[in-house]
């Protein structure tokens, strides 16, 4: 099946031009790229990366595309390089999350691209486009970054150098879907299928698919046997395209699905072609070779892996009168909601009577999905318990996790 694209233009935000006079017109390309990978300090550099990465960086796979920039990059800074989103649906998420795991970023002006973590040493952050992020993941001019699922898959197209260190951060949660108008021609056909067995698609008049997708588009149509199709590549208003007649479906990021069905636009069965959120990624080539990376990705992957596990639970702690330890805890373990994270903590609670220290009472600890709170307070009232508190949990550490173990086994170690 062979697959065409053209450019599609929709309403979308201005795309920045570099004006004739602009100052880096004079330089080469190669300067660019040097000046872009030089760390700066203060404001009066802030303007560069803006420029640099809607100029240059566009057309990168064309100037560091090369093994031997590649090295040359790994070896040529001490610090660790982050990418993090600039803007768009992963950025405030992004940040969200790294404070929530105390790795604030500290950015002194909300103008420059580049920050830092104060707990994280010898690490500096860079602002990027998300795709940006990806394509110098892969070229070596990032180490570390986060970003969409969606977004790895298309700008990294299987790249042996690029893995993904965590693939839930548990945000930024959406599909890559295809969407038909719900009228016309369209109107009875609910699946993939159906799609592909329309009889209007022929190879004079091809399905035409507008997305920004230009890689997993074709792979998704190839893989799901629909044939005649040609692709419009746009990065706008997608939705519009169908109405305005450039387009007979769309594929295209669905969150909620709220804006496709205003557009009077559907999803088919079969239609989805990823599941997305925010992904921990990380160049494999800088684990390996560049010092320090591999400790921080394994820092980071412990705080979001303890601050991800402790979300979906709470402590609560609460007394109960029992005759000992062991008649409590069987009490406890009788109701299965009570099972904790490897199971309840009693100890026995103090107090004096008639001269005497006695224990009439134990204290217990359980950790309790959130989901089963109040049914577990309910059950714990009924087994006797009282004073009942809780509390939400910050991190749960447990020992290394599966993910740092698969990581090591990919990288060799």
């Amino acid at each position: 099946m062979a697959v065409s694209f053209q450019q599609l233009t929709l309403p979308s935000a201005p795309i920045f031009k570099q004006s004739s006079n602009s100052p880096f017109q004079k330089l080469a390309p190669s300067s660019l790229v040097q000046l872009q990978r030089r760390a700066f300090s203060g404001p009066s550099l802030s303007p560069f990366p803006s420029i640099l990465c809607s100029g240059v960086f566009a057309c990168a796979s064309t100037l560091i595309s090369t093994d031997a920039v590649n090295e040359k990059s790994l070896k040529q800074r001490d610090w660790i390089w982050l990418g993090l989103p600039s803007k768009g649906r992963m950025a405030s998420g992004t940040l969200d999350l790294l404070k929530d795991c105390q790795l604030s970023v500290r950015q002194v002006n909300p103008r420059q691209y580049v920050a830092d973590i104060p707990q994280l040493s010898n690490l500096e952050v860079w602002f990027q486009r998300e795709n940006d992020i990806v394509r110098k993941l892969v070229s070596g001019d990032l180490d570390l970054g986060i970003v969409g699922y969606d977004t790895v898959s298309e700008y990294g197209q299987g790249s042996d150098d690029l893995i993904v260190v965590h693939d839930a951060l548990e945000y930024g949660e959406c599909r890559l879907s295809l969407a038909i108008p719900k009228y016309g021609i369209f109107e009875n056909i609910n699946s993939i299928d159906e799609l592909a067995r329309m009889p209007q698609w022929t190879e004079e008049k091809p399905l035409r698919i507008a997305t920004g997708f230009s890689y997993l588009g074709p792979k998704f149509v190839k893989e799901n046997g629909l044939k005649h199709v040609t692709f419009s590549r746009a990065d706008g208003a997608l939705e519009a395209a169908p109405a305005m007649g450039i387009a007979d479906a769309i594929l295209d990021l669905v969150g909620s699905g709220t804006t496709l069905r205003e557009n009077n636009l559907k999803e088919v069965e079969g239609g989805v072609v990823l599941e997305s959120q925010g992904v921990f990624v990380a160049s494999k080539r800088a684990l390996i070779q560049r010092k320090g990376v591999l400790d921080t990705a394994h820092e980071m992957l412990e705080r979001f892996e303890a601050h991800l596990r402790a979300l979906s639970q709470f402590t609560v702690t609460a007394n109960m009168r029992g005759a000992s330890i062991e008649e409590v805890a069987e009490r406890i373990l009788n109701q299965t909601s009570f099972s904790g994270l490897q199971g309840p903590t009693i100890s026995p609670v103090f107090c004096k009577r008639n001269g005497r220290i006695v224990t009439d009472y134990y204290a217990i600890v359980i950790c309790v999905p959130k989901k089963l709170l109040y049914k577990s307070v309910q059950q714990l009232r009924a087994i006797g318990g009282s004073g009942v508190l809780v509390s939400p949990l910050t991190y749960i550490f447990e020992e290394e996790t599966s993910r740092w173990h698969k990581l090591l086994a990919e990288l060799g170690i």
